[in-house]
């Protein structure tokens, strides 16, 4: 009698055991990755252009950091610290996963910022699905869920303020008939980008205008003046690239949409933003240091906030000074058949925007992890390209720009004035975020 008793308890404690819920679901950094690169396969599926693709990563990234800073209490909300951002409501019941909030959060506003919701969609209902699988209280799961919802209305309705929507309906750019002006390139002779770009709300910085870049080099192509030096560095150099050269002009391409033409046939091919191969570092600095979950949605959000900031201020730049491309100079002036080793992207040249943006990334990532930092970029891998290594994101930064250089779609000026705005722009944006409350 007594060994059945046993036998009875011992079958009670097993079928507790099997119906027990947890009341966390031990979301872990690689999950947020996986979220963040979904986000970014889906920018390059809908073709986003590379300031706009900056605007996609960062508020769901603030979302993302807004959920997990109320974790931990080293953390600041950035709540008073962005424009017209006046936080998140907190959750109204101790019963919650913020972990899983944060994701979802995170896939909620992504969803809405991009073209491909369907494909968010499955992600997410995979995502929850394993969360059920795994065993988390119904209770918890449900009240994440609808804090995730309450969390990215807010984040959504703050970004319906920042002048994008309107900036749809804006002019189309008018292309001048003026020597010194842009005009389209080929292959493709598209319209100009975003060309009102630096009307959208800044995030950090006090207005598009803050960071302004010294002037240009006036045009003028006299054999002894400046501009035709600059013209004659950037079209020499490209007849004499050197394999490394050549490897880091194409490692840091970047151009979401380039028109492939062999003989009669043209096809198009499609790869990661600017923007999305600072986001894949900022990876890989999380995953070299170990980072936890909060430390890694807090990379992401500065990043973001960074790139973001800075294309407004590029773009800004860029439709002020409206300066001619190399290509068609070189084309116009000196050799009708030269072409560049990469297909020049359709916008204005002054200043470039690898320059200013790789500037910004690198100061943010360099204040969260420090100088030296070695780490090993493989963010181009997926499309043939080799690993690059380097020892610090300064260097990284550094090398961004000088492709540009090496690619044959900007003069010098462009890219060291392009460094130094984007530099500029991330010390202003680190000295005025806190995220940390000993910072």
């Amino acid at each position: 009698m007594i060994r059945n008793l046993q036998n009875s308890l011992l079958i009670v404690l097993v079928l507790s055991s099997c119906t027990e819920k947890k009341t966390h679901a031990d979301i872990e950094p690689v999950i947020l990755h996986n979220t963040m690169q979904r986000l970014t396969d889906i920018i390059v599926h809908d073709i986003f252009s590379p300031p706009v693709a900056s605007r996609v990563y960062a508020y769901p990234s603030i979302a993302a950091y807004e959920v997990m800073a109320q974790t931990d209490s080293t953390y600041v909300s950035l709540s008073g610290q962005l424009k017209e951002f006046n936080g998140i409501p907190h959750p109204t019941t101790n019963k919650i996963d913020f972990e899983l909030s944060a994701i979802i959060a995170f896939i909620n506003v992504g969803k809405a910022l991009i073209f491909s919701e369907e494909k968010f969609e499955e992600y997410e209902i995979d995502f929850i699905s394993q969360v059920k699988e795994n065993g988390l209280d119904e209770t918890i799961l449900n009240n994440s869920i609808a804090y995730a919802k309450i969390v990215s209305d807010t984040i959504l309705n703050w970004s319906k303020k920042d002048n994008y929507n309107e900036t749809r309906t804006y002019q189309k750019f008018t292309v001048k008939d003026e020597t010194d002006r842009w005009q389209p390139t080929p292959p493709g002779y598209f319209e100009a980008i975003e060309p009102h770009w630096g009307k959208i709300r800044t995030f950090v910085i006090d207005s598009a205008d803050q960071f302004t870049p010294e002037r240009p080099t006036k045009f003028d192509m006299n054999e002894n003046s400046d501009f035709h030096k600059e013209v004659m560095d950037v079209y020499n150099a490209g007849n004499n690239l050197d394999n490394v050269q050549s490897e880091i002009a194409r490692f840091w391409d970047c151009n979401p949409f380039v028109i492939n033409v062999k003989g009669h046939a043209m096809f198009a091919t499609k790869k990661i933003t600017p923007g999305g191969h600072w986001i894949n570092i900022a990876k890989i600095a999380c995953e070299k240091d170990s980072a936890d979950i909060i430390k890694s949605t807090a990379t992401y959000a500065l990043t973001s906030i960074a790139l973001a900031d800075a294309f407004i201020s590029c773009w800004d730049e860029k439709y002020r000074s409206n300066l001619i491309r190399p290509e068609t100079v070189i084309n116009q002036y000196i050799d009708a058949d030269w072409l560049p080793l990469l297909q020049t992207p359709p916008f204005p040249e002054y200043t470039s925007g690898h320059s200013v943006i790789s500037g910004a990334a690198g100061v943010a990532l360099t204040s969260i992890y420090g100088d030296p930092f070695p780490f090993v970029d493989d963010s181009e891998l997926v499309y043939g390209l080799p690993i690059r290594k380097y020892n610090s994101f300064t260097a990284a930064s550094d090398e961004a720009a000088i492709s540009r250089f090496y690619g044959g779609i900007h003069y010098m000026p462009a890219i060291e004035n392009g460094i130094t705005q984007g530099r500029d722009l991330g010390s202003f944006l680190i000295g005025k975020i806190k995220m940390k409350v000993d910072q």
